[in-house]
C-alpha cells in the first residue's frame, strides 16, 4: 500500500491561529508534484494535540497522493466520548487511506493494556492501521512481541518506528512478518533503517525538501545505495536542525522561509523559532541546496 517517503505534514496557520487553508493546498499541491508517496496529516507535526477539527489530507486524493491521518488519542472511552474510536471512524468515512494511530500518551499502559487498546479501535473500525510507536513524546514503548500480536490484526498493517533503534527492524520483521510495512518516524536513521529491511519513512524532513527525500528512497528502494547516500549526505544538517527546537517549530519556520507556506506560526503552547534556531535551521537549508531553487 505505501512505501517511500511520506511526509509528515505540518499544518499551516494564520497570526491568528487558524488553519490557513490557502497555504494547506500550496502544500498539498507541492507534495504531488514533488512525487511524496503519500500525506500523514494531523500527526505530531501537524500539531494534532490542538488540531485536531480538520480534514486531513483535504484535496489529496485527486492529485494522486494516499492520505494517512493521524488517529491516535490516548482516551478510548470518558463519558461515552471514544476520541480514538470515532476519529478512526470518521477518517475511513472520508476516504483516508490508512490511520496512524499513535500508542496512549502521559497514563503509560502495559503491553497487555496496548493490546486491548488497539484490538478496541480495530474491533470499532475497518479503517487499516499503522501503530506509532514513539516512546521519547508518549512515555510508552510498543514493543515488538505486542506489534506482532497486534500484526495479526486484520486492520493493522504496519508500524511506525520511533524509537531511535535500528535493531528494532529485524526484531519487528521478526515478529511481525515480512509483508508487515515498517517506517521509519527518524529521518537521521531512515536510510539505514530501510537498508535494514524498511519500507520508508514518515518524515519531517520531506515538508522543506519534498522531491529530495522522494528520489533518495526511490534510489533506496532500487538498491541505488550511491544515489540514495549521497543525497543523504546533503540533507543530514537539515534532518539535524530541524529539531533545534521542539518539533514542530523548526520545520514550519523551514517551510515559510522556502515559500512553501506563509507563515511559520504554531499553536500554543508552542511559539515560534527563535533568531538562534532561525540562523541554524537557514544554514542547513544552504547546505541542503534548498535555497535559491525557484
Amino acid at each position: 500500500m505505501f512505501s517511500g517517503s511520506i511526509v509528515a505534514l505540518v499544518t499551516p496557520m494564520t497570526t491568528a491561529g487558524e488553519v490557513d487553508n490557502d497555504s494547506l493546498q500550496r502544500l498539498v499541491d507541492y507534495h504531488v508534484s514533488s512525487g511524496t508517496a503519500a500525506i500523514a496529516a494531523m500527526g505530531t507535526t501537524g500539531e494534532s494535540p490542538t488540531e485536531h477539527r480538520r480534514t486531513p489530507g483535504r484535496g489529496a486524493a485527486g492529485g494522486g497522493v494516499c492520505p494517512g491521518a493521524h488517529s491516535g488519542d490516548r482516551r478510548l472511552r470518558l463519558q461515552q466520548y471514544p476520541p480514538a474510536i470515532r476519529l478512526s471512524q470518521a477518517m475511513a468515512e472520508m476516504g483516508v487511506t490508512a490511520g496512524l494511530s499513535v500508542t496512549p500518551y502521559y497514563n503509560k499502559p502495559s503491553q497487555a493494556g496496548l493490546l486491548a487498546h488497539y484490538t478496541a479501535i480495530t474491533d470499532a473500525s475497518s479503517l487499516p492501521q499503522i501503530l506509532y510507536n514513539v516512546p521519547g513524546r508518549t512515555g510508552c514503548d510498543l514493543l515488538p512481541d505486542t506489534a506482532g500480536r497486534l500484526a495479526e490484526l486484520d486492520p493493522v498493517i504496519g508500524i511506525k518506528e520511533a524509537s531511535g533503534r535500528l535493531d528494532r527492524v529485524s526484531e519487528l520483521k521478526r515478529c511481525c512478518g515480512e509483508d508487515f510495512l515498517l517506517f521509519s518516524g527518524d529521518d537521521h536513521l531512515a536510510l539505514d533503517f530501510v537498508r535494514l529491511g524498511g519500507h520508508g519513512v514518515i518524515s519531517v524532513t520531506a515538508n522543506a525538501a519534498a522531491a529530495d527525500m522522494a528520489e533518495l528512497f526511490r534510489a533506496a528502494l532500487a538498491g541505488d545505495w550511491t544515489q540514495a547516500e549521497a543525497i543523504n549526505r546533503r540533507l543530514l544538517p537539515l534532518h539535524q536542525q530541524l529539531f533545534c527546537d521542539t518539533n514542530p517549530i523548526p520545520v514550519k519556520w523551514a517551510c515559510a522561509e522556502l515559500g512553501l507556506i506563509n507563515t511559520s506560526m504554531p499553536r500554543l503552547p508552542l511559539i515560534p523559532l527563535d533568531v538562534s534556531g532561525q540562523e541554524q535551521v537557514r544554514e542547513a537549508l544552504l547546505k541542503a541546496e534548498l535555497t535559491g531553487r525557484g
